[in-house]
């Protein structure tokens, strides 16, 4: 059974996830505030968090740079239609997805179900081999480590598969629809927003100049694409 952590400083909405999650066969851990739900995630065997930004305490912004110092756990934002300055920043930081309230039960359940199982196949595509190169960039997808011209990059889970859904079809381009299919496996209806910021804060660890891109290049109307040596 998949263990979901639901942080929410609202005990209703905490309580109507519960519901619908159990409904569909997790185990639910609650939390009111981002320390809580640090505290769960060191303590417990968590596979997914669903987190609120605007929480006392410790706001769900604070609590996700921390979780993400210590576990790559997908993480789905709750927000307000408001709060978009926010969301671009949870999405710097690493989280996975985001959801608006109020939610679509439906859509939060098929979100959860396409997150969960990601990242228990531990990103998505069939690897060509175990070593990804191009250029001064290499990828080991058996130990999931990515090196910059021999120094370590530090990526999030999704910028990881983001980067090895380019590089195993170097030259071609993709659209930020296809790369949110391909590597969130949902629909990407309107998520093209979600994708930019992914491709800005990935390009900020692999490219020396990411304003001048050597690697990750975008094709203006089109999409992204790897290229290089």
């Amino acid at each position: 059974m998949y263990r979901v952590l639901v942080c929410d400083d609202e005990k209703d909405i905490v309580s109507a996830l519960e519901i619908y999650l159990s409904s569909e066969g997790y185990e639910v851990v609650k939390a009111y505030n981002g320390k809580e739900a640090l505290e769960a995630v060191k303590l417990q065997d968590i596979h997914l968090v669903l987190m609120d930004i605007m929480m006392p305490v410790m706001d769900g912004i604070q609590a996700m740079a921390e979780i993400r110092k210590i576990s790559n756990v997908p993480v789905i934002l709750l927000t307000a239609k408001s709060e978009d300055t926010d969301k671009v920043l949870g999405l710097t930081i690493g989280a996975d997805d985001y959801v608006t309230k109020p939610f679509n039960p439906v859509e939060l359940q098929a979100r959860v179900k396409s997150q969960i199982r990601r990242y228990m196949l531990l990103g998505g595509g069939i690897p060509v081999s175990d070593k990804l190169k191009i250029g001064g960039i290499e990828v080991d997808d058996k130990s999931k480590e990515v090196t910059l011209d021999g120094d370590p990059v530090n990526l999030t889970r999704t910028e990881y598969d983001i980067l090895k859904l380019l590089l195993e079809h170097k030259g071609e381009v993709f659209s930020p629809g296809q790369i949110y299919e391909k590597v969130w496996k949902d629909d990407p209806f309107g998520t093209e927003n979600v994708v930019a910021v992914h491709i800005r804060h990935l390009r900020e660890k692999i490219e020396y100049d990411p304003a001048n891109p050597r690697y990750l290049k975008v094709v203006w109307g089109r999409g992204y694409k790897m290229e290089g040596e």
